[in-house]
């Protein structure tokens, strides 16, 4: 079924557990699937985006559609769907699930040149895959409330030339590395440096730390948060300046505070880093300050999106 063909619609809420979207069909979440020989698979040739639902509406859907098709134009990927498809193609799957507040991702994956032809990327076509499934928290709410507890990994980060970490990817093999180090060590998470000693990111968030009443996020190997660009915003409206430069490690550790930023979680203090606790072990007043007001603001609608259920 094609993304545009209203006439064969199912019913709304049909597949509460999750709906997908495979190359031109919808189904059921469950029943989702993709060839193994492809490219997307063998060789995480993908990217991706995801988008939240809260209460009805996506969250910035326009900027997370100009990021997805940026991705794709990087890794010369172009699918039959225009944004105009994606963005109806994505009102729809959340309408078949049903779902009020929903985590829905978006791949673009390269299937495999056609037999007979050399094999190489430039031969193999593009398709778009998608979810929506109920909302998924990267950290639950009570550990938020709590405050997390991050580590400095060992492991670097995959350098941006090798993987540009501004193109959503499935290249997690340096993050995962870093999870195991941090469930070893007792840590909800890890914080990645760079071969030269520089902050990064963390396995599917970007961090921010406040230094004398300023919010400062990396310039490098990571991913240009749509969340993030929220916190900035955020910070616009306090007044707090707010910066994007190198953060070499020891200035990481000397912050007064530390915050992470996600689609699945929206901003989130940091407590605690290695053996070190901040304040009285309770989220800091800058970042509880903007995380309240993240959303409050989504409760106001604010860059919302309201899904069509009908």
């Amino acid at each position: 079924m094609d993304a545009s063909s209203a006439e064969k619609r199912g019913r709304v809420g049909q597949w509460p557990d999750g709906a997908a979207y495979v190359d031109g069909n919808y189904m059921p979440v469950g029943d989702a699937r993709i060839p193994i020989t492809d490219w997307g698979y063998r060789r995480s040739d993908v990217t991706y985006d995801v988008v939240g639902v809260w209460d009805g509406a996506f969250f910035r859907l326009d900027d997370h559609l100009a990021r997805f098709r940026r991705s794709m134009t990087r890794l010369r990927m172009q699918p039959r769907e225009s944004d105009a498809d994606i963005r109806a193609m994505l009102h729809e799957i959340v309408r078949l699930s049903g779902l009020r507040r929903a985590y829905v991702a978006m791949d673009c994956m390269r299937a495999r040149p056609p037999r007979g032809a050399p094999y190489n990327p430039v031969h193999a076509r593009a398709y778009i895959v998608a979810f929506a499934v109920p909302w998924v928290w990267l950290f639950s709410e009570e550990l938020q409330a709590r405050g997390i507890h991050a580590m400095v990994a060992n492991t670097p980060r995959i350098p941006p030339e090798s993987v540009d970490p501004t193109v959503k990817n499935f290249h997690w093999g340096d993050l995962t590395r870093a999870l195991f180090e941090a469930a070893d060590a007792g840590a909800d998470t890890a914080l990645l440096l760079d071969a030269d000693g520089f902050l990064t990111e963390g396995p599917g968030f970007n961090v921010f730390i406040v230094r004398d009443g300023a919010v400062i996020s990396p310039d490098r190997g990571a991913l240009e948060g749509i969340t993030r660009k929220s916190v900035f915003d955020l910070c616009d409206e306090f007044g707090l300046r707010h910066e994007i430069r190198p953060v070499p490690l020891a200035e990481l550790r000397e912050a007064d505070e530390i915050l992470l930023a996600t689609t699945a979680g929206g901003v989130m203090p940091v407590t605690r880093l290695d053996g070190r606790i901040f304040g009285n072990d309770r989220p800091g007043p800058v970042s509880a300050r903007l995380r309240e007001r993240f959303w409050a603001r989504r409760a106001e609608g604010w860059h919302a999106t309201p899904v069509d259920y009908t």
